[in-house]
């Protein structure tokens, strides 16, 4: 969809006056979900707007710089800036206006899990969940941790954490949390001399990550509550130490797909339950949707379910200080700045080729 197509911006037009008619209706506000899904809708299409704005504000002008050129030389130079900004702005606009994921406005739940590789796969989860926090305070994002066990020396056997953005940016960026971080699904392999390793031998082990968009409701997914059985149990921290005296802690699984979903980090059972709920929400309709997908034969891949190191998306090499992602060859020789939260380059990457193709797809 190129930036000049007039009906496509047309359409976008007339979505754009619709909604703001809609949140300025005081009845709409009665309605919480609905006013949210306005809202959201809204600020999704503003930055379209204002690119367009300022393309057509660009257009005006060198028309009139081009009229003054005619007479006056010393206006050319303007003429051929403004092109250049035009050209910038359509570029801007076709990118704004490309098939988008219809969940990159979404947060998400992310869980990462140790895989083949014992103690040093643990660690490597735990260093894999440090990168992410990092990214994500980078990035102004809300973390919130719902879960986790340790392993023996602090590694994570698995956890899961809600990563919410705190709205558009600044810049208008209408990018949520998704559309960064969907990319991370998969099984990462790291190379590394294992802290548990006296021989200073080079290991292999792996971790997965498992990233889901979280719905705006638990309603929008349906659940059958004949479907779940609900256990409550003591909460526990590192070295399995309690932490609280009740048994607040909560584990949902859903009896027809065996999906297990713990959470343990709200202060009453009541809290946890419901934080879990969303949680198994998000994982339903990753599930349903994928299930979709193959059923339309889509050729994009799903996320990973099982950790096999034979099966990765991305290299961690720390005697080379290298980061290898498989799937658009792309390579970087600065790992611990990566493994810091540096994650911006990499996801550059990931998006543009995802952009690429899902334009090659229309």
């Amino acid at each position: 969809m190129s930036a000049g197509s007039p009906s496509a911006i047309d359409d976008i037009l007339a979505e754009y006056s619709g909604l703001e008619q809609q949140m300025s209706d005081p009845a709409l506000h009665n309605d919480a979900s609905a006013a949210r899904k306005v809202g959201k809708r809204f600020a999704e299409l503003a930055p379209i707007m204002a690119t367009h704005r300022k393309l057509e504000a660009a257009r005006e002008d060198r028309a009139a710089a081009q009229e003054l050129a005619a007479d006056d030389s010393s206006f050319a130079d303007e003429v051929t800036v403004l092109t250049e900004q035009i050209d910038a702005l359509e570029q801007q606009l076709t990118d704004l206006l490309a098939p988008r994921d219809p969940h990159d406005s979404d947060d998400v739940v992310l869980e990462v899990k140790s895989g083949e590789g014992g103690e040093e796969s643990a660690l490597f989860a735990g260093d894999l969940a440090r990168m992410y926090l990092r990214y994500a305070e980078q990035r102004g994002w809300k973390v919130e941790t719902l879960g986790a066990t340790y392993s023996d020396l602090g590694g994570y056997k698995d956890a899961t954490f809600a990563i919410k953005s705190r709205g558009p940016g600044a810049d208008g960026a209408i990018d949520g949390v998704w559309a960064r971080m969907k990319f991370e699904g998969g099984v990462h392999r790291v190379q590394r001399v294992p802290a548990t390793e006296s021989q200073g031998r080079i290991h292999t082990s792996a971790a997965g990550v498992l990233v889901y968009p979280e719905p705006d409701e638990v309603e929008e997914v349906q659940i059958d509550e004949s479907d779940l059985r609900i256990d409550v149990y003591r909460s526990s921290g590192k070295g399995g130490q309690g932490v609280n005296t009740t048994d607040s802690a909560v584990r949902i699984t859903h009896l027809p797909t065996n999906i297990v979903v713990t959470c343990q980090n709200e202060r009453s059972q009541l809290q946890n339950k419901a934080r879990a709920m969303q949680v198994l929400a998000a994982r339903l309709q990753a599930l349903r949707e994928e299930e979709a997908e193959a059923a339309a034969s889509d050729s994009r891949a799903a996320q990973i379910r099982t950790v096999d190191r034979s099966e990765r998306i991305r290299t961690y090499n720390f005697p080379e200080n290298r980061i290898a992602d498989h799937r658009i060859g792309f390579k970087a020789h600065n790992l611990d700045q990566v493994l810091d939260g540096e994650l911006d380059p990499l996801l550059d990457a990931l998006q543009a080729a995802d952009r690429q193709a899902r334009l090659e797809a229309e």
